[in-house]
């Protein structure tokens, strides 16, 4: 796997000062484009642009929504976690690893557009480097070309498509 440093600067400024790139993706701007994996009424879910483990994706309500529980009525939390596990599961389909994290973050100052991540850790990834050192910028990203990328989406489409009966 090789990676490549992040630049932490740029993308701290964009996320505290420019406009919501999920919104602005899900708008249609062709500068915040994703590899868009799964999609219904109320969810999308999309390779990380900068991922870094990989095959790493995002899960979010299409709803600018903020609060992970909060924002939600019950039975909306309950859908957005079945997108969740739907899309986890189809990357446990596609992307090797010994384990898959689920987790939520994001800041009312900046990326508050509410979104799951989910991430497999690959094989034989020491212990001291699992968990949420294995999440850390610095250790760098993913580097995957675009071909690389539009296959992996390809791949988790179809795990998607037969895992809905969609196929």
């Amino acid at each position: 796997m090789q990676r490549q440093p992040m630049d932490l600067e740029t993308y701290s400024e964009q996320a505290l000062t420019g406009p919501c790139f999920i919104c602005r993706m899900l708008a249609g701007d062709p500068d915040y484009a994703h590899e868009i994996v799964y999609e219904d009424e109320h969810h999308v879910a999309f390779l990380d642009r900068w991922p870094v483990l990989p095959g790493k994706l995002l899960v979010c309500p299409k709803q600018h929504l903020e609060h992970a529980v909060a924002d939600f009525t019950e039975p909306a939390y309950l859908r957005m976690m079945q997108a969740v596990r739907l899309v986890a599961l189809a990357a446990e389909d596609v992307v090797p690893g010994e384990r898959t994290y689920l987790f939520s973050m994001g800041s009312q100052a900046g990326n508050a557009h509410l979104h799951w991540h989910v991430a497999r850790i690959p094989e034989g990834v020491p212990y001291a480097e699992q968990q949420f050192e294995s999440m850390k910028f610095e250790k760098g990203i993913v580097v995957m070309s675009p071909s690389e990328c539009a296959d992996l989406a390809d791949r988790l489409r179809a795990a998607i498509a037969a895992r809905t009966g969609l196929n």
